[in-house]
């Protein structure tokens, strides 16, 4: 099975997370599938959006592959992988166009950061969404924090990242961090129908104002505050508390 999925209609890119039989999670393999195929979108001139998605109907994105990243101990370990995603998530969060999550089901840990790198996030409204790393005695890893500093008010954020819970999509969309909700029919279908408001303009309209949004992010320190953020979290990565609470988690997933 290929792990993520590429293509182009209307002039929406499409990157699907292609692995439903394990949540969707990222592996090493997907971290540079990822990259290559927002590489390729960057550089395609008929897209006038980015959406990223998971595949099936229940899960957006679990968040890194525990199984796959259970070999990662030390905190040099850890951030060798977690700034290969953090690499990946940047280039999301710079990307010159418009960029949607479109949250099909649950998205936890780092499937949050993933979707809080877009610009926006749209979701079923059965979906529910958590930075859940605290659970794992880690912080979030991939620069997510930072990012959804940037969407929402940050002591909103605060509340996400601190009680590292779970939440429906309207609580998500209340605190600002879904943008619209889709209760019924194809999901894909309404996502299109929704972003038709953007794609029926000139691509360069849509890069003129990702210009100035990115633009207004100059003085804010976000690189620097992504890159402290992955240390932070290679740190915690090679604590007891994480190897704990890993293991407890397979052990109760046996």
């Amino acid at each position: 099975m290929v792990k993520v999925l590429y293509e182009i209609k209307q002039n929406i890119g499409w990157i699907t997370i292609n692995r439903p039989h394990v949540r969707n999670a990222v592996d090493f393999e997907v971290i540079q599938l990822l990259e290559n195929y927002i590489d390729q979108a960057r550089h395609n001139g008929e897209i006038k959006i980015l959406v990223i998605r998971g595949a099936g109907h229940d899960v957006f994105c679990a968040g890194g592959d525990l199984k796959a990243f259970s070999g990662l101990k030390t905190s040099d370990e850890a951030y060798s992988m977690l700034s290969k995603m953090g690499k990946v998530l940047k280039k999301l969060f710079y990307f010159p166009k418009p960029t949607v999550a479109l949250l099909n089901g649950t998205a936890v840990g780092g499937g949050c950061e993933i979707a809080a790198a877009c610009d926006l996030r749209i979701a079923s409204a059965n979906a529910k969404v958590g930075f859940i790393q605290g659970t794992l005695g880690i912080t979030t890893g991939w620069g997510g924090g930072t990012y959804l500093m940037e969407r929402i008010p940050k002591l909103q954020a605060l509340d996400l990242l601190w009680s590292a819970g779970k939440i429906t999509a309207k609580q998500a969309a209340e605190k600002g961090f879904l943008q619209h909700l889709i209760k019924n029919g194809s999901l894909v279908e309404e996502c299109c129908s929704y972003l038709n408001r953007y794609t029926e303009h000139a691509v360069e309209v849509l890069e003129a104002y990702k210009k100035v949004y990115l633009d207004s992010l100059q003085g804010r320190n976000v690189d620097k505050r992504v890159e402290d953020e992955i240390k932070a979290c290679a740190q915690l990565w090679e604590s007891d508390v994480h190897h704990h609470a890993v293991s407890a988690f397979f052990n109760n997933n046996i």
